[in-house]
């Protein structure tokens, strides 16, 4: 076998070193230090549960209320960016709702095209009965900011050392190119969106000494400069300090009941979405649309008629909400009328 030759197959052996069916060898250690080894973020969540997730991911017995994940700042994509990632931020989301600790609202990208489906209701461009509109979307009890601080610096030598080796060192030197010493520290912080309180902060670690092949695709590899976090070295670290980053916030809130806010039913808050009206506050003024308006003793059409509203007279809305009436207070006393007669 001729040395170029046998420079070739060396170099498939050691790209083979890096395919997947090794990735043992290359694993992750979540938290840094001497921790066991870990997997990565994976699976998938639904209305049903969590499905293939992590087997290191810390988990909830039920949701402690709804939770908006952040952006991360423009300098963090920015940097993310330049290996090919995207924001994590639907990393994130996939990690908390298998965690079920929380249902989560959406407040991010998708928040324009939510929003542009309710002007077009507006303008009157979506069918009859679409049923979209004002006071349908639940509000978020909490956000999480993420954050993400990273570092991918070369070992050192390992490439040069290989380079002395004639052909085999071109070869050899190619592949150990890329093996890098990479880590990645993450922080999170849970906050309350009602008082603005923050109520639980975390950090996450990850790091791994990782072989990567640059553009050489031997051995069944997939091409480089596919930025994501399953099939990336800087990818995967940065993930994996999320996912160690996640467990340290659950572990930090999972027994305290006086978190819970509000319990919510995924399937039927999906199954049956609340139908689209104006929202009333308690002690806001109302006035009837049409004069001759009937105020009932009792939330129901059949019910005693204890007074009627001139067109434009001020109620006050009383806070109370049944079967398609609110209770008002007026100068003639209280009870009930139809929600879609009156207006603000």
């Amino acid at each position: 076998m001729t040395a170029i030759a046998r420079a070739l197959v060396t170099g498939l052996f050691l790209t083979q070193a890096i395919n997947p069916v090794y990735a043992g060898l290359f694993d992750f250690k979540l938290g840094g230090g001497d921790k066991k080894e870990a997997g990565q973020p994976s699976g998938s969540a639904g209305p049903d549960g969590a499905q293939g997730e992590a087997k290191e991911l810390e988990k909830c017995d039920k949701p402690y209320g709804t939770l908006a994940v952040v952006e991360p700042q423009d300098a963090v994509i920015s940097h993310l960016l330049q290996y090919g990632l995207q924001s994590p931020t639907g990393l994130i989301r996939m990690m908390v709702q298998q965690s079920n600790c929380f249902v989560l609202v959406e407040r991010g990208r998708a928040m324009q095209n939510l929003m542009q489906e309710r002007q077009l209701a507006e303008s009157g461009e979506l069918r009859k009965g679409s049923n979209m509109g004002k006071g349908q979307m639940v509000t978020a009890d909490y956000v999480l900011t993420p954050d993400a601080v990273f570092s991918s610096k070369d070992s050192g030598g390992v490439g040069g050392a290989l380079g002395g080796l004639g052909v085999f060192g071109a070869v050899a030197g190619l592949v150990a190119a890329g093996l890098k010493f990479k880590s990645a520290q993450t922080t999170m912080i849970l906050s309350d969106s009602r008082t603005s309180l923050q109520l639980a902060s975390a950090t996450g670690n990850a790091e791994k000494t990782d072989w990567s092949v640059g553009g050489l695709l031997v051995g069944g590899g997939a091409a480089g400069g596919l930025g994501a976090y399953t099939n990336t070295p800087e990818g995967k670290v940065i993930a994996a300090s999320y996912l160690d980053n996640w467990n340290n916030i659950v572990r930090s809130i999972r027994n305290n009941p006086e978190m819970a806010r509000q319990e919510i039913n995924l399937k039927g808050k999906s199954g049956q979405p609340t139908k689209a009206g104006i929202v009333f506050e308690e002690g806001d003024t109302v006035t009837g649309k049409i004069a001759g308006l009937r105020v009932y003793a009792q939330p129901k059409k059949t019910s005693k008629v204890v007074s009627t509203l001139a067109r434009g007279e001020e109620v006050i809305y009383t806070g109370h909400d049944q079967g398609g009436f609110i209770s008002v207070q007026g100068q003639d006393g209280e009870g009930w009328v139809e929600k879609v007669m009156v207006k603000k």
